[in-house]
This record gives C-alpha cells, sequence and structure tokens, in this order.
C-alpha cells in the first residue's frame, strides 16, 4: 500500500455492528486497500493493517509505546517487524485541538495533524453528548484535519463526512510527498482516526 498507487480520495468506513473497533479503507473507484483492525481489551492500541477483511495478508502493525516528552506514541512496523516510523502524540496541546506529529525512521519530525478548525470538534464533542441530538452530530458537525509539512503547507486532507454514528471519513491529497513518506502519513491517519473518533 503506497499513496503513489492509490487513487484519491480514500474514505475509511468504520463497521458499526462489530465490538471491534475497526474499518474499511477504500480508493475512489471503491477498491478496498486495507482493513484496519483494533483488538479490543487491549492495555496498549494493537492495531493490525490487513491487505482486506479475508485478513489473510497482515501488510502493517501499530504498537503503542512512550515517547521523550510526548503523551504516546504509535510506532509503525511492516510485514517483517521492522520499525520505520510513529506518529506521537502531544497530551497537553490536544486537550481541545488534536496535534500529532509525524516522525520518520530518524525520529525527526516531518508532519503534523491539526483541526482545520477547533471550534467545530468542540462543538461536535459537546452535542455527542446530548440524548437523542447525539445522532444527529454526523450531520451537523464535520471536522477537517490537514496534515501540514515542516514548510507549513497542507500536503493531505482528513474530512468526517456527513453520516450518521460518525462512520465515514475522507482523505484527499492536496500536495506533494516525499516517496518515502506516504506509508507513513497514511498510517498517521488511520491510527489518528481510531483516536479522534474515541474522543468523541
Amino acid at each position: 500500500m503506497t499513496m503513489q498507487e492509490i487513487h484519491f480520495p480514500v474514505t475509511f468506513q468504520f463497521k458499526i455492528s462489530t465490538l471491534a473497533n475497526d474499518f474499511t479503507a477504500k480508493d475512489s473507484s471503491g477498491k478496498p486497500i486495507a482493513y484496519v483492525r483494533q483488538k479490543m481489551f487491549k492495555l496498549k492500541e494493537d492495531i493490525s493493517i490487513y491487505e482486506n477483511d479475508t485478513k489473510s495478508k497482515l501488510n502493517y502493525k501499530i504498537k503503542a509505546d512512550k515517547w521523550l516528552d510526548f503523551s504516546t506514541a504509535y510506532s509503525f512496523f511492516d510485514e517483517k517487524d521492522k520499525e520505520f516510523g510513529k506518529v506521537a502524540r502531544k497530551g497537553w496541546k490536544s486537550l481541545w485541538n488534536a496535534h500529532y506529529e509525524i516522525i520518520d525512521q530518524y525520529e525527526k519530525q516531518q508532519y503534523v495533524i491539526n483541526e482545520k478548525n477547533p471550534w467545530v470538534k468542540v462543538l461536535d464533542s459537546l452535542l455527542g453528548e446530548i440524548p437523542v441530538l447525539s445522532f444527529f452530530t454526523g450531520y451537523l458537525f464535520n471536522p477537517t484535519y490537514l496534515v501540514k509539512n515542516n514548510e507549513g503547507k497542507t500536503v493531505v486532507e482528513l474530512k468526517k463526512l456527513k453520516s450518521f454514528f460518525g462512520r465515514n471519513f475522507e482523505v484527499s491529497k492536496i500536495g506533494e510527498l516525499d516517496s518515502d513518506d506516504d506509508d507513513r502519513v497514511m498510517l498517521s491517519l488511520m491510527m489518528f482516526v481510531l483516536l479522534e473518533r474515541r474522543r468523541g
């Protein structure tokens, strides 16, 4: 799975009929490009990214760990169990405004993920706490998240689509990425969606 081979936009669609926190990623033609499954009842995050929902081929793993001054980091491993980067969340910056940093295999920051408009996320979360009205948050407030490089240029956009239960997200490529960054960015967004969806 590389971004050069993927036809954008990519849609993340969560299943709501299972206990597991999992979703399928599909390209613009509707072809599945990944099946992302989070193991439940684990003390640490344990994410498996398969080629599709048959789970016959495991492409990547994401595992949680403490790292430097970040609250939590999520390391990426390929099919040979080799680590090639991570996405890390700054705890104090993430209370109201999501702030994640994408780190390369040399432990250097390459990109940041931020909300385009933090107030949309706040309103989405607040309304989600109100009985009955919570069913409509997926149609009223749909946060957008931006992946920016170290020059501050947006390269990828992630948007929560209008849907019940906030099931669908869309990834659009806006700018250019270095060829060896593609998988890290896509895996970072997959992990980001799992975490932010749980936050509300």
